[in-house]
């Protein structure tokens, strides 16, 4: 039998609190309770419960890149001259210093990270590549693509159960 994870907990008013706050996480205690069908104070409780289970890391404001003169969205695939541990750890702490690396993952595949990057111009982009990334020991290839357009961008994860 597979391990039981947090997810596989949860009934369906948890899954209902959860999907609530990720469409909207400034509801009040009150309006979550209304939307999901319990009184504020269970309601309350079950919300600090997630909170401590880990299942709700915490809330943020999504803000708009390009009302903030973020017009460039750019994927970079980054090799390594070599996937030893300290290496792996140098690059991801060095990465992790700059605001404007949104997201960072260690892939499989034909690049060892694959960064999303939010900056306002090319020459924005230049300067991070250059004074930053490439200055990174280790590094052996980087190769940069830009999104055209956003099809899709979603904050809201999947809870499934119904």
């Amino acid at each position: 039998m597979p391990p039981t994870s947090a997810a596989d907990k949860l009934d369906a008013i948890d899954r209902r609190i959860l999907a609530a706050l990720q469409e909207d996480g400034r509801l009040t205690n009150v309006e979550l309770a209304r939307r999901v069908n319990l009184s504020p104070s269970p309601c309350l409780a079950r919300v600090k419960a997630l909170e401590r289970r880990g299942l709700i890391r915490g809330y943020v404001a999504l803000c708009d890149p390009l009302a903030l003169g973020l017009s460039l969205n750019v994927f970079i695939s980054v090799s390594l001259e070599r996937q030893r541990k300290d290496a792996l750890e140098t690059f991801e702490q060095r990465v992790s210093e700059h605001p404007e690396v949104m997201e960072c993952y260690l892939m499989t595949g034909d690049s060892d990270y694959l960064l999303r990057l939010v900056v306002p111009d090319m020459q924005s982009l230049e300067r991070f590549i250059v004074d930053h990334l490439a200055k990174i020991p280790g590094v052996a290839n980087i190769r940069s693509s830009f999104a055209l357009k956003q099809v899709r961008y979603k904050t809201a994860l999947p809870l499934g159960g119904g």
